[in-house]
């Protein structure tokens, strides 16, 4: 990786988690005995950018928090990674967003109160420009308003930049957004759902070609414990799993497609950038809590993982 820093923004989420721990989940209905409680900063965007901060990049955030003490707690979260923060505004109108995470087994489930987030508005963006001219890539999700994500998605290509799409919580998504895309991250029920296609493992590629087909640059679909594949032009590839022993996957995808923004900032090729975006999220599984959870540099670079299957 090239001796400048990567230089990533951010245009997305802010939540306060309340991550809730069981021994299994409640059937409907039905109440279960929990063994702990947390409140960890968390959102999409902000555990990006913590996570891009951490891996060394100069990082902007452009967001929005109510005025709330869980508001607070987010901003102070993210200055203490690092991550620049002016671009973040703060509301009276609305309450801080909030993700309720229940835990158990190593898995998880999630319901996110938008709150605040559903106030980051394209002006937000045109505001942040200067932030974002002075980045190499803008990374987006679908956590915020999609007239906002869509704004964000055109100025970085009026500025020249390459824009990565973590296409999560799924949902249907305009042409001209895939258009915009360079690369694009969905999960493998995220690309069903985009692709309207079944992406099985006989049927992947078939799926990811339909994403292909509509503009993007390229798919890179990621796959949990079997890895992640790749599909562009130069063609289909795997790219090999870490394993560890997982504690949370809370913020796995989103250490991923940090991890993923900042090797593309530093001129990593796509299949090298997709292998250092995998250590980045298997590290971060080994540890509760997503932002608390996200790896340095160090570690990263460190991190070989064992055992690790061979590119098919």
């Amino acid at each position: 990786m090239k001796e400048r820093p990567a230089r990533v923004a951010v245009i997305g989420s802010l939540n306060m988690d309340v991550v809730v721990q069981t021994s299994r989940p409640p059937q409907m209905g039905e109440t279960v005995l929990g063994e702990a409680v947390h409140f960890i900063p968390g959102g999409k965007g902000a555990n990006q950018a913590v996570a891009a901060a951490r891996l060394g990049a100069h990082t902007e955030m452009i967001g929005s928090v109510g005025c709330d003490p869980f508001g607070q707690s987010l901003l102070e979260s993210l200055q203490k990674s690092g991550v620049e923060t002016t671009a973040v505004k703060t509301v009276s109108t609305a309450p801080t967003g909030v993700a309720s995470i229940q835990l158990s087994g190593g898995d998880n489930s999630i319901i996110v109160v938008p709150g605040a987030n559903s106030h980051c508005l394209p002006e937000d963006v045109e505001a942040g420009r200067e932030r974002i001219a002075g980045v190499d890539v803008v990374l987006l999700q679908l956590e915020i308003p999609l007239e906002t994500v869509m704004a964000a998605a055109r100025t970085a290509k009026e500025l020249g930049k390459k824009v990565v799409l973590n296409p999560a919580p799924a949902r249907e998504l305009p042409g001209e957004l895939y258009r915009l895309a360079d690369v694009i991250t969905p999960n493998r029920s995220e690309l069903e759902l985009l692709s309207g296609h079944p992406a099985q493992e006989e049927e992947l590629a078939e799926a990811m070609q339909v994403l292909l087909d509509k503009g993007v640059g390229c798919v890179v679909t990621t796959l949990g414990e079997e890895g992640a594949a790749i599909l562009s032009a130069e063609g289909f590839r795997r790219v090999a799993v870490h394993p560890v022993d997982v504690v949370d996957t809370t913020g796995a995808g989103d250490a991923f497609n940090a991890g993923l923004a900042c090797a593309l900032s530093e001129g990593l090729e796509l299949a090298e950038a997709v292998d250092y975006a995998g250590r980045v999220a298997a590290l971060a599984v080994t540890r509760l809590g997503a932002q608390e959870g996200m790896p340095t540099r160090r570690e990263v670079e460190d991190f070989h993982g064992t055992e690790r299957k061979d590119d098919k």
